[in-house]
């Protein structure tokens, strides 16, 4: 269900303005409060993004912004959203909580491949390839670089043959990520227990598994509601599963402001 241009209608997240104190709102970071740039690292959030996170968690049951990136990134970049809004990083391997990173024991294992497959692409890489060594997971961007696209997907593949760490593609980028069952659709299932109705959105192929989930949490009478946050990158697995489609990050960023208002003015 796809909004009109410039018209942030809720559509099925009015279930969740009508009942704040038991909906849980979660969302990514890049491509969704962040447009994607060619630098990771420079990656910064909407202007109003953080004001509109914290006009959320003022009414919801839970806020979140669960994200691939490291937590202390995002720490950084959205900090004027307040304590109340839950940070989650690497897909659900570590989290913010009373001010400290907390990191799944599951992947300490994988910490020396990941280092491994980190020190491999910096000898390797053809230039213009981004590098981002998370400890846990290395994403390889091409975005700056097209044409090394090739390389990286070859890169990938033999290292994660050699390491058993698993690859999760995404927007012109490939990551290394620990093989454990640790993605954004069972971190949404932790932070949402006992909600009755939770949102998801996203833009990416690790999206996805947030649709997944809520598509369990449907069978226990959970209202979920999938929004997808579509360019021409976007993947159309997670389009066609969409409950709600909007035009890039600042129709993403309207649209919570519009949750946010609705909510506010019950």
């Amino acid at each position: 269900m796809a909004s009109p241009p410039g018209d942030p209608g809720l559509g099925p997240l009015a279930a969740l303005a009508a009942d704040p104190p038991g909906s849980a709102v979660l969302t990514d970071f890049d491509g969704t409060l962040s447009p994607v740039v060619p630098d990771p690292e420079r990656a910064v959030p909407l202007p109003g993004a953080t004001g509109v996170l914290a006009a959320l968690a003022e009414r919801f049951a839970l806020v979140a912004v669960v994200s691939g990136r490291p937590v202390r990134f995002l720490e950084r970049q959205l900090a004027g959203a307040g304590p109340r809004v839950r940070l989650v990083g690497g897909y659900g391997v570590e989290w913010l909580q009373g001010g400290e990173v907390h990191r799944a024991p599951e992947v300490e294992p994988w910490l020396g491949p990941a280092a491994e497959v980190a020190a491999a692409a910096r000898a390797e890489a053809p230039p213009g390839v981004g590098i981002e060594d998370k400890g846990f997971a290395v994403t390889l961007h091409w975005r700056p670089a097209p044409e090394a696209g090739p390389w990286a997907q070859e890169f990938a593949a033999r290292w994660s043959e050699r390491t058993g760490m698993v690859l999760q593609p995404g927007r012109l980028a490939v990551e290394f990520r620990p093989p454990v069952a640790l993605d954004k659709g069972a971190t949404l299932e932790r932070l949402a227990a006992g909600c009755r109705a939770v949102c998801f959105m996203g833009d990416d192929a690790g999206d996805v598994a947030a649709f997944d989930a809520l598509d369990r949490l449907a069978g226990s009478g959970v209202h979920g509601v999938r929004v997808a946050v579509a360019d021409a990158e976007s993947p159309p697995e997670l389009v066609a599963r969409a409950d709600l489609v909007v035009d890039g990050p600042h129709a993403a960023l309207a649209l919570l402001d519009a949750l946010a208002r609705a909510a506010a003015a019950r």
